[in-house]
Parts: structure tokens; C-alpha cells; sequence
């Protein structure tokens, strides 16, 4: 989740590539088809199976409606013109860019990479929508390092004006520019870090969250309480422990282990945390967390 200022309909310029892929059509997935759409490009989603396809053809679709009733310029039928999904990876063949959305494990990750470079053209370029996976790892398993680089989209992207560009080792610096042209061409500001565990943003993010539910754990104060602390006095827009919720306990859990493994024990997950993970508090997408969604 990004702390940044609506764009889902702002201006957008050229530089997006003509042919994108997604692979993931989850919320993630969902949203950087959407962006890339608005964008102009010619945009294929690629899921597991036909039900799951026909789900992210239903999300992608969904957004697009909202951006159309909140004043986008194009028609309705334009916009989902640009928009198909598959099954097969073989439709990755011809796209300039592939995105990779799926879920935030590094093994599942690596071989997704590995199976959508395959089909890529050698020109083309491919990158990882990951939070916390090292970039230089992922890429020691593709035969074109230099062709790959992170992209860290933030959660809702339709909402977010933030987009992360991870560089890996061995990420060249023409892509490295290319990157920044996409980011800006989808109405998003870009911002480029050198890989590292945890990049810049979730790095410091799952570090307030984590002590913000230590913080809960200890009975220092009620969720309530410590976010407006951080929203009234830091001018945060919305508190930590209300973005867990958003974010996802499983998904900010995940992210911490990861930053642990990494970075030490300072990043160990709260007890806290581990227990409403395995109750199934999960947050909104649960309808309860720290909050009640319902």
C-alpha cells in the first residue's frame, strides 16, 4: 500500500511499451494491467487456468469501468480492447515488457521468471512486482540478467502514486532509464534503489509495523490510538497498523521473515502477528485484523 495521492485517473504520457504481459491477474496483477491499459498498451494477462483468467479479465474490467465513470477520456470498449487474457505463456511472445505478479515466494517466483523469459524475444524485458526478494538473486536463475529489473508496485496500484525500480547486479542502465519512462508514462513517480533486503519502502514500513504491533502485544495503546499518533502527529495518511490490515497480516508476515532471514533478528515477526496469521485475521480481505471490515 502506498502512502501516496490518487492517480488512478491522471494524465498520462507516452513511453509505455506497445506490448505488455502480466503474469498474476490477482489484486496486484489486476492493478498494473489496469495502469498499463490507461497507458495505451496492448496489455495480456496471463493465470493459471481459464477460471482464474476469466476472474482477472472481471477485476481488470471492474477497474477500468471506475476510471471511465470518474471521467477517463477513452470509451469503455477502447480501453477493454486493449485487454486479453491467456493460459499459456506462449502469449508473453511478442510483449517488450512482462511484469511477474505472483505471490511473494522466491522459489515460485524464480521459476515463473525462468518459464516467461523463455518465451521472450531477446530484446524484451522482464521484471518482478516483489516487496522484499533480492533482484540480484532472482536473476541469477535467467540466461539475460541485464534484460531484468524490479518493479515494486504498491497495493492499491490504481490509487498509489509510487512506483519502486529495484536495479540488480547485473540490471543494465538502459533498462534502468526505460524503466523510469514506463513508471512516468503510467502517471507514476518513480523511485530507483539499489537492491537491497527490503529495497527503501518496505524496509522502513514493515519497520513501523512491526513495533506498532509490538506496541498492541505490550498494551501500550489500542490499534486506534497508535494510528492517529502516527497520522496527527507524523502526518502519515493512514497508520500502520490500519495499512497491516490493508496490506495483508499474511502478506506483511511474509515480508518480515523474508527482511529476517536477511537483515537479523530486529525484523523478527511479533508473536502477535503469527497468531492472527494463523486464526485467519488477515485484515480487510478477511474482514477482520486489527479492525472490523464488515
Amino acid at each position: 500500500m502506498s502512502d501516496s495521492i490518487d492517480t488512478t485517473d491522471a494524465e498520462v504520457g507516452a513511453g509505455a511499451p506497445e506490448r505488455v504481459g502480466v503474469l498474476g491477474g490477482g489484486r496486484m496483477g489486476a492493478g498494473i494491467a489496469h495502469a498499463f491499459v490507461l497507458a495505451g498498451s496492448q496489455v495480456v494477462v496471463v493465470e493459471r487456468d481459464a477460471a482464474a483468467a476469466a476472474s482477472a479479465l472481471e477485476r481488470v474490467r471492474e477497474s477500468l469501468r471506475r476510471s471511465v465513470e470518474r471521467g477517463w477520456a477513452e470509451p469503455l470498449d477502447e480501453l477493454e480492447g486493449r485487454l486479453t487474457t491467456a493460459t499459456d505463456m506462449a502469449a508473453f511472445a511478442g510483449c517488450g515488457l512482462v511484469v511477474e505478479a505472483v505471490p511473494e515466494d522466491e522459489a515460485l517466483k524464480a521459476d515463473a521468471l525462468a518459464r516467461v523469459e523463455a518465451v521472450l524475444a531477446p530484446t524484451a524485458s522482464l521484471a518482478s512486482n516483489t516487496s522484499s526478494i533480492s533482484i540480484t538473486r532472482l536473476a541469477a536463475g535467467l540466461a539475460r540478467p541485464g534484460r531484468f529489473v524490479g518493479l515494486h508496485f504498491f497495493n492499491p496500484v490504481p490509487a498509489s502514486g509510487l512506483v519502486e525500480i529495484v536495479l540488480g547486479e547485473e540490471t543494465g542502465g538502459d533498462l534502468a532509464n526505460a524503466a523510469r519512462a514506463w513508471v512516468e508514462a503510467i502517471g507514476k513517480v518513480p523511485v530507483t534503489v539499489h537492491d537491497a533486503p527490503g529495497f527503501a519502502s518496505s524496509r522502513l514500513g514493515v519497520a513501523i509495523g512491526l513495533e506498532a504491533i509490538r506496541m498492541v502485544e505490550e498494551g501500550v495503546a489500542s490499534p486506534g490510538d497508535i494510528d492517529a499518533a502516527m497520522e496527527l502527529g507524523y502526518k502519515h495518511p493512514m497508520g500502520p497498523l490500519r495499512l497491516t490490515d490493508v496490506v495483508g497480516l499474511d502478506v506483511r508476515l511474509g515480508i518480515a521473515e523474508q527482511l529476517e532471514r536477511d537483515l537479523g533478528p530486529r525484523f523478527a515477526p511479533p508473536a502477535l502477528l503469527r497468531q492472527m496469521v494463523a486464526e485467519g485475521r488477515l485484515g480487510r480481505k478477511a474482514g477482520r485484523g486489527f479492525y472490523d471490515w464488515d
